[in-house]
């Protein structure tokens, strides 16, 4: 039996995706979450979970987050991500955190169901119209300009983000000003908003 939990926030979809795995005979739903944190919490709970299914963008924990820690605490639990987001850049992000699965919301369920068993044996399954793209969305950003962009596109002043990451405002600036050159953006806001599309932050 394939021991499954399905973090997913949005509940309809959560509870489809519970009824339609638990119509298959070798594979049990044992528990369910509406974000990372809730399905850390089940994970401890739950014992032996062979799969976690779950989405990328969710409260508290995203889908990735959780994929990271549950590799660190549960490294004999796979993780795969079934989600609307299918670009390269949340694709590669994804299988750098070492997911074994990216699926979309609209795969038909017989699919799924066979993609939880392929992955349960140790393949790694992604959607076709995405395996080509899998190493086409290097991500331009450093890991501090994303940090800064980010709290920039949450609305903070550069005075603020300076202050939050140990940072001169002049350092600050430099770094907005050259994401935004990056991503060939008109401002910060800009630049923040074009990453987000791209599934860079």
């Amino acid at each position: 039996m394939i021991r499954v939990l399905i973090a997913e926030d949005q509940s309809l979809v959560l509870g489809a995706l519970a009824t339609l795995l638990g119509l298959e005979e070798d594979i049990e739903v044992v528990a369910t979450a509406a974000d990372g944190q809730v399905a850390m919490n089940e994970l401890a709970r739950a014992g032996s979970v062979d799969l976690v299914l779950t989405d990328i963008e969710m409260p508290n924990m995203t889908g990735l987050e959780l994929a990271e820690t549950v590799r660190q605490e549960f490294p004999d639990t796979r993780v795969a991500i079934v989600t609307t987001f299918g670009r390269a850049g949340y694709l590669r992000r994804a299988l750098e955190a070492g997911v074994r699965g990216y699926l979309l919301k609209d795969t038909p369920a017989e699919q799924l169901a066979d993609a939880v068993r392929r992955i349960a044996r140790g393949e790694r399954v992604i959607a076709p119209e995405l395996a080509l793209s899998a190493w086409d969305g290097r991500n331009p950003l450093t890991e501090r300009q994303q940090q800064v962009l980010r709290l920039a596109g949450d609305g903070m002043a550069t005075r603020a983000i300076g202050e939050k990451l140990h940072l001169a405002e002049g350092t600050v600036r430099n770094y907005l000003s050259e994401a935004i050159s990056e991503l060939q953006a008109a401002n910060r806001i800009d630049a923040y908003r074009l990453a987000r599309q791209q599934g860079w932050m």
